[in-house]
C-alpha cells in the first residue's frame, strides 16, 4: 500500500457561507473563512477542508501561523501520496519540455499553485536545478521532492534558495544550500540563441531574471541599429545583449560592480565587445536625476518596491519617480519598458502611476503594448494573485 502524506484524523471545517472561494477552485483558504479545525494535527500537515455543512472541498496543506490558513492542493477526493506528486511533477516538466526547451534551457519547471504544487518553485539552469520553498507543508516534504526531481529530471546538482519575505509568516528561516549533487560556480545557458552565464549561488532571485526571456526578445527585435540603450538596473545585462546583438549602443546601470562584471562577460560571450559599450555602477534614480544625455529607447526593470500590501503607496511613489525621469529624458519617438515584478502593484494601479508619471514629465505617451509571464511562469486562472510581472511598452512622442 502506497505511503499517504495526508492526516486522516484532521479536518478544516469553514464557515457557513464562505466555500465560495474554494468551489472557484482558488487555492487559498484564509484565516477568516475558518470555522474551526477538528482532530490532532501538526502545523504543514495536509488535511481534508469541508464546508460549514460537512462537505468535502478539498485537501491541503494547513498553518495557522500563516494569514493563507490552508493551501489547496488538490479539489479532487484522491490520496496525496508520492505518485499524486510524481504526476504533478511530470505534468509540468511535460509541458516545458513541449513547449520551451527547443527555445532555452534556462526555464521555470515549476511554478508552485500554477502546478498545483503551492509553496514549490524550481527553476531549471541547464542540467542544474534551483528550487525555492515557501510553505511549511512543503518544507515538511522537501526530502521527497528532491527524490523526485532527481528520478524524473536527473539532474546533476540540485541547490536550495529559499529567501522569500513570505517565509517569516510561514515559520520558516531563508535557505541557501546545495541540496544534493554539485553546483558550479556559473552556469552556462541560451535562450534564442543568446548566451548567458548564471550565477545561482550569489545572484538574484535564483541567478537570472528567466521572467523576462520575452521581452529581452521583444526588446532585440525592436532596437535598430545605432540606437542608444539605456538599460536601467541592469544587473547580469539581458536586455543589453539583446539590444548590442542587434547593433544598439548599450549603457547598463546598475548599483552591483559584480553584476557589471558578469555582464562584461555576457557581452563577450556573444562575441561582443564591452568596451564599445558603458556599464555604469551607480543608484538608478540619482543616475537619472543627473544624466546630461539623451536616449533613444529606456529599460526600468526594478527590483519590486512593494513586498507587502502596507508597502503600495510609498512603492508607487518609486515606481513613478523612475518612470517621470525616464519621460522627460527621452528623445522624441523614444521607446520605454517600464516592468513592475510587484505582486502587489495591480495592472490598473501600475498604468495609473504612469498616467501620472506622464502628466507631470508634460509628455505625449502612447501605450504600445503590456506584457506579463512568459509560458513556463504559468498563471492559474483561478488563482490571479499568482500574476507578478507586469510590463509597459510606452512610445513617448
Amino acid at each position: 500500500m502506497m505511503e499517504t502524506f495526508e492526516n486522516v484524523a484532521a479536518r478544516i471545517i469553514l464557515k457557513k457561507g464562505r466555500a465560495k472561494s474554494v468551489n472557484n477552485f482558488h487555492p487559498w483558504v484564509f484565516s477568516g473563512a475558518v470555522e474551526r479545525v477538528e482532530g490532532e494535527f501538526e502545523p504543514g500537515d495536509i488535511v481534508r477542508i469541508h464546508s460549514f455543512d460537512d462537505q468535502f472541498q478539498a485537501k491541503g496543506f494547513i498553518n495557522p501561523r500563516s494569514k493563507i490558513f490552508a493551501r489547496v492542493l488538490s479539489f479532487e477526493d484522491v490520496p496525496i501520496d508520492r505518485d499524486f506528486f510524481r504526476h504533478r511533477i511530470r505534468r509540468a516538466l511535460a509541458f516545458r519540455e513541449k513547449y520551451l526547451a527547443r527555445f532555452s534551457n534556462g526555464y521555470r519547471l515549476i511554478n508552485s499553485d500554477a502546478d498545483g504544487l503551492s509553496g514549490l518553485i524550481v527553476d531549471r539552469y541547464q542540467h542544474y536545478l534551483v528550487v525555492q520553498i515557501s510553505s511549511l507543508g512543503m518544507y515538511r516534504l522537501k526530502s521527497v521532492m528532491i527524490e523526485l526531481l532527481k528520478e524524473l529530471v536527473a539532474p546533476e546538482g540540485i541547490l536550495e534558495r529559499s529567501e522569500s519575505v513570505s517565509l517569516e509568516d510561514e515559520g520558516l528561516q531563508p535557505v541557501r544550500e546545495v541540496l544534493w549533487g554539485t553546483i558550479p560556480d556559473r552556469i552556462q545557458i541560451e535562450e534564442h540563441g543568446v548566451k548567458f552565464w548564471v550565477d545561482v549561488v550569489h545572484g538574484q532571485k535564483t541567478g537570472f531574471f528567466l521572467d523576462q526571456r520575452e521581452n529581452r526578445l521583444r526588446v532585440g527585435k525592436l532596437v535598430q541599429p545605432g540606437v542608444e540603450l539605456l538599460n536601467c538596473f541592469s544587473y547580469t545585462g539581458g536586455f543589453s545583449v539583446y539590444a548590442a546583438l542587434n547593433g544598439a549602443r548599450t549603457v547598463s546601470v546598475d548599483i552591483s560592480e559584480g553584476a557589471l562584471e558578469l555582464a562584461r562577460e555576457n557581452f563577450r560571450l556573444n562575441g561582443l565587445r564591452p568596451e564599445e559599450h558603458e556599464f555604469v555602477v551607480a543608484d538608478v534614480f540619482d543616475y537619472l536625476r543627473e544624466m546630461s544625455r539623451n536616449f533613444s529607447f529606456i529599460i526600468l526593470d526594478p527590483p519590486a518596491f512593494i513586498k507587502k500590501k502596507r508597502h503600495i503607496q510609498k512603492g508607487a511613489r518609486g515606481y513613478k519617480d523612475i518612470n517621470r525621469l525616464a519621460i522627460q529624458k527621452i528623445l522624441p519617438d523614444g521607446l520605454i519598458l517600464s516592468c513592475s515584478c510587484s505582486h502587489y502593484m495591480e495592472w490598473d494601479l501600475f498604468q495609473k502611476v504612469l498616467f501620472s508619471a506622464a502628466r507631470d514629465a508634460e509628455r505625449d505617451v502612447q501605450i504600445l503594448g503590456k506584457y506579463s509571464h512568459p509560458a513556463d511562469h504559468p498563471i492559474d486562472i483561478y488563482h490571479p494573485e499568482s500574476e507578478y510581472l507586469k510590463a509597459f511598452l510606452l512610445r513617448v512622442i
